[in-house]
Formats: structure tokens, C-alpha cells, sequence
């Protein structure tokens, strides 16, 4: 999250809405609800207690080596249509979209 809340200037220049979304409960093994508390975000935070959102993108991680009942960390680019138009699907819990990769992106799709 540090590194996109670090572009939030270009990401609003390229105007689209960034949004994070957590397969976590409130109060799960995590703690999000008290971590989000200790270090506000700029940008729309949904905690996906029922994993709705995550199963819907096809990111559900069902259980794996290094999860279990959570989302694989993903980046995804939507159109103002609604429409997701570019994808990361990391394929383990430190797998994360290239932030200039995500950047690149944004800058096509919103252009």
C-alpha cells in the first residue's frame, strides 16, 4: 500500500480512483480494522470479510503453501465501465504488481 499511497498525486492525474480491497475479517489473524487505524489510507479500503469481492475476480485462495482462506495478492486496472482491463495475479503472498507496471497501465487505460 506504501507504494501507491506515495503516487496518489499521478494516479489522481491519470484519473482513476484506486481502491484496496482485503480478503480479512475486522478482526482477523491480521488485525486490519486496528492496522488501518494505527496507518490511515488516502484511498477507499474494503475489508472482504465474506471473500464476495475476491471469489468474484477469481483471486480466492482456498489454501495453499503459503494461504489459507484469502485472497492471492492481485492489481487490477477497471475502466470507467466497469470493466477490468488490466490484471496482476501474484502467485504467492509476496508476489506484487511492479508499481511502475501498474503506472504504465493506468496511464493507457485512463487515457
Amino acid at each position: 500500500m506504501a507504494q501507491f499511497e506515495s503516487q496518489k498525486q499521478k494516479i489522481a492525474k491519470a484519473g482513476v480512483q484506486l481502491v484496496y480491497v482485503a480478503a480479512e475479517r475486522r478482526d482477523g489473524f491480521w488485525k486490519p480494522g486496528k492496522f488501518l487505524e494505527k496507518h490511515p489510507v488516502s484511498f477507499p479500503f474494503l475489508l472482504d470479510e465474506d471473500r464476495a469481492v475476491t471469489k468474484e475476480y477469481g483471486l480466492y485462495h482456498a489454501i495453499g503453501f503459503d494461504a489459507f482462506d484469502i485472497a492471492h495478492p492481485a492489481t487490477l486496472v477497471i475502466d470507467r465501465s466497469g470493466i477490468v482491463r488490466w490484471i496482476y495475479r501474484g502467485e504467492n503472498q509476496t508476489d506484487r504488481a511492479p508499481l511502475e507496471d501498474v503506472l504504465t497501465a493506468v496511464r493507457e487505460i485512463g487515457s
